[in-house]
This record gives structure tokens, C-alpha cells and sequence, in this order.
């Protein structure tokens, strides 16, 4: 029996969800870490005396960081091991959170959000298809849309820290960044606690070790449910044993291969601009709630609840799932953000903004729970980090230039017509976007049946 066939038949138990725990938790602080930005501008705005353009640059830093991140994180997950590539990036991001804490101005404070987002994209990308091996196949999809909504905790997070940490006095922006810094305590945890991926074992030849992890998985498993595990008959050893791995540059000629390309470039296209539209929400709302008269303070209560809209837009959409087919979830939770990004657009009253924005939160959010489970499975062929990998670079990619493009309009002429009139509504540049995601959305591969649905 292959050591991989021997972790997909063990029943769903508590060593799998302490491995959701642990990954959930690393999301949860790379979401913080996304979204504390947000909270900061006013303040380094004023400190620094900063211009739109150099706000737009300090939003835009730590997803430039991110999308180099995520590119390196195959590559040295192929290299140094699932496990190491965790731990380090997560204690780079840390330590780049520290700095930025202390900076003495925004060149230094610029430079260290941009490393910050490396070391969160290189631990980011790698949590789920890492992780995703111990788990049975038929609850992957699950799991990962489920791993996914450990991101809008984080956005709670940074949203609590933004109301009672940030007002402060004039460092609080500064403990805010040295808040995002905590999990360097998760390292204790992870060391001990973490296995290293069978997979990479075996590729690198290290067969008793990863015989090793894949017995102490087991034995944890059995302790947990008190049962035996399920025989399976005998696999070849062979395939596992002299597994190909595939390079970077391999995976990506596959997939833009003529018989992948279009599924490369749906899938790409919709991580692209989904990204845009979620960084360039959540961003700037603060912002933009400021902008409709509402005072800082109001404007930070506002985003919390804004915030907490996500938790249940990617927890539903994790379960519909496994029940409707990925692509209709993706279907149904665009078409949502579409209409409630226009019923936005159309708010004037500080209740009804709240409303509508909350809508956008729960429906922009619920897709990636989405979007997560389903991209692995249009690459079956592929190793896992090459398979999650490129189409979160291709979303990461799109938060550099959302955050500039929606800082200039924040700041603009055009944006002030718009949405500090009596008249304007919040948004008008919105709908378009929503409606552009739903005609991507339909031009996913008709007829894809998802491997893994339960």
C-alpha cells in the first residue's frame, strides 16, 4: 500500500482538525497583517505628512511583498521542505512586522511592509496545499474553502486593533505593528506539533522518514477514534518511490499547454480580479466611510461589523461546497457581490452604507472559499504547491496595482464628485467590477466534474 493511500483512508478526526487549528491560525495572521494597513494610513498620513501617491504605495506594499512570496514558495517548499518554509516565513514576517513598528520614517516603514508581505506570501501559499495531504480526498474541498475562512478572523483582528489600539496616543499605530508580530509564538507550537509532507520526503528519497510521519499520523488517528483503520489492497511502491517532481517552469507549460490554457486563463483571470475587488474594499473602507462624513473613530466601529460579514460569507460557502459543486458556489457568491456592490453604489444614508457593505463583505468573501477548493482541482496532474500556487500569485499580482488605482481615485477629482457629493451613492466605480466577475465566472470549463466532491 502506497504512503499516500494509506493517509487518504483515514477517517476525518481530531488530528485533522489540529492541523486545520495551525493552518487556520497562520491565515488568520496574514489576514491581519493585509488588513491593518487600513487602519495606519490616517495615522502615518499625518505623521509623515504623506501624499496620495505614497499612501497608495504603503497599501499597495506588503501584496507586492506577498506576490514575490508566493512565487518563491514552490520552489523552496520543493527545496528545504513544507515545514521549514513555514516556520522561516513565518518568523521573517515577524521580525519585518518589528521593523516596520519602529521605523523612524517611510522609506523604512515602506521597505519593511514590503518584506512583511514576502514572508506572509511564501507562508500563505504553502499552508493549504501542504496541509491538504493529510487529508481524505473527498473532504479537501471542505477543508480548504473551511482553511480559507480563517482569513476573515484576522480581518476582525485588525479591525478590533484598529478601534482600540491605533487611537492610542501617537505610538498607537506603532503597538498596532507590534501586535501583528504575536505569532512568532506560533513557532513553539509548530515545531512540535507539525509533520513534514510525506510527499517531499519521498521525493527527496527520505522513504523511512516519511514511512515515519505517515505511522505516527496513523497511530494518532486510531487514538483519537478508537478504531482500527480501513484495509486497503496492496499499491505499487513503485510510483511513490520514483515520483517526478516538477519544476516551476514544467507546471507552468503544462498548464498554458493548448489543452490547459483556457482553464489556466479562467481561473488566473478570476483570482485576478476578485483580488482586486477584495483588497480594494477592504482597504480603503475606513477611508471611504471618512469620506461620507462619518467620523474616524465611527468609521473604525463601522469596519468591524463590515468585517465580521466575512465569517459567515466563507463558512456557507465552504459548506455549499461539497453540495452544490464549486463552480455554482463561485457562481452564486460572485452574482451576490455583483448586486450587492451595485446596492452600494447606490447608498447615500450612513445605515444603509453599512448594510450594503456588510452584503459585499459576506458574498466577496464567501467566493474564495470557493475559488481555493476549486483551482487544485483543475490541476490534478500537478503537485499541490504547483497546483494552488499560480492562481494566488495571479490574485496577489492584482493587489499591487488595486491598492494604487483605488488610492488615486480615493484622492481624485473625480472620486470627490462621486462619492463625497450629496447625491453620488459610496461608489460608482463598483459595479462594473462585480458584473466583470460574473462574466468571468461563467466562462469556467463547462462540465468539469470536481474529483474530490464528497
Amino acid at each position: 500500500m502506497s504512503l499516500t493511500a494509506r493517509l487518504d483512508r483515514l477517517a476525518l478526526s481530531r488530528p485533522h482538525y489540529k492541523l486545520l487549528l495551525i493552518g487556520g491560525l497562520g491565515y488568520s495572521f496574514d489576514g491581519m497583517d493585509g488588513a491593518v494597513v487600513a487602519f495606519l494610513l490616517p495615522r502615518i498620513q499625518e505623521l509623515w505628512g504623506l501624499s496620495n501617491a505614497s499612501l497608495g504605495l504603503v497599501g499597495s506594499a506588503a501584496p507586492l511583498g506577498f506576490f514575490f512570496g508566493a512565487i518563491l514558495s514552490g520552489w523552496m517548499g520543493d527545496r528545504f521542505g513544507r515545514k521549514k518554509v513555514m516556520l522561516w516565513a513565518l518568523a521573517f514576517y515577524c521580525l519585518m512586522s518589528v521593523v516596520a513598528a519602529m521605523a523612524p520614517n517611510f522609506e523604512v516603514f515602506l521597505i519593511a511592509r514590503i518584506f512583511a508581505g514576502l514572508g506572509a506570501g511564501a507562508e500563505s501559499v504553502i499552508i493549504a496545499p501542504f496541509l491538504s495531504e493529510f487529508i481524505p480526498p473527498k473532504r479537501r474541498g471542505w477543508f480548504i474553502g473551511t482553511l480559507a475562512g480563517f482569513f476573515s478572523f484576522g480581518f476582525v483582528g485588525a479591525a478590533l486593533i484598529g478601534r482600540f489600539v491605533v487611537p492610542l496616543g501617537e505610538d498607537g499605530w506603532r503597538w498596532a505593528q507590534v501586535i501583528t508580530a504575536v505569532p512568532i509564538l506560533l513557532l513553539l507550537w509548530w515545531r512540535r506539533s507539525l509533520p513534514e509532507s510525506p510527499r517531499f520526503l519521498i521525493s527527496r528519497g527520505r522513504i523511512a522518514e516519511a514511512t515515519e510521519v505517515v505511522e505516527r499520523f496513523e497511530q494518532s488517528v486510531m487514538k483519537a477514534t478508537g478504531k482500527n483503520l480501513a484495509t486497503l489492497p496492496p499499491a505499487s511502491e513503485e510510483i511513490i518511490k520514483h515520483e517526478q517532481k516538477i519544476s516551476i517552469w514544467n507546471a507552468l507549460k503544462f498548464m498554458w499547454s493548448k489543452a490547459m490554457r483556457r482553464r489556466t486563463a479562467v481561473i488566473w483571470l478570476i483570482w485576478f480580479v476578485i483580488t482586486f475587488s477584495y483588497y480594494g474594499f477592504f482597504s480603503w473602507i475606513p477611508t471611504l466611510l471618512v469620506g461620507r462624513g462619518i467620523t474616524v473613530t465611527k468609521s473604525f466601529e463601522y469596519s468591524i461589523i463590515i468585517y465580521l460579514a466575512q465569517i459567515p460569507g466563507y463558512f456557507s460557502a465552504a459548506w455549499l461546497n461539497d453540495r452544490i459543486d464549486r463552480k455554482n458556489t463561485i457562481a452564486l457568491y460572485l452574482a451576490g457581490s455583483a448586486l450587492s456592490a451595485f446596492w452600494l453604489s447606490q447608498s447615500n444614508d450612513s445605515g444603509m452604507i453599512l448594510v450594503a457593505a456588510a452584503t459585499l463583505s459576506f458574498f466577496l468573501n464567501g467566493t474564495y472559499a470557493g475559488v481555493y477548493a476549486y483551482t487544485p482541482e483543475l490541476f490534478p496532474h500537478l503537485d499541490a504547491s504547483h497546483r494552488c500556487g499560480p492562481g494566488q500569485r495571479g490574485g496577489t499580482h492584482r493587489q499591487h496595482p488595486g491598492a494604487v488605482h483605488h488610492r488615486y481615485l480615493l484622492g481624485g477629482p473625480w472620486f470627490r464628485r462621486r462619492v463625497r457629493d450629496d447625491h453620488g451613492g459610496t461608489d460608482r466605480r463598483r459595479p462594473w467590477r462585480g458584473h466583470l466577475r460574473c462574466i468571468h465566472c461563467r466562462q469556467i470549463p463547462r462540465g468539469h466534474q470536481c474529483p474530490r466532491r464528497a
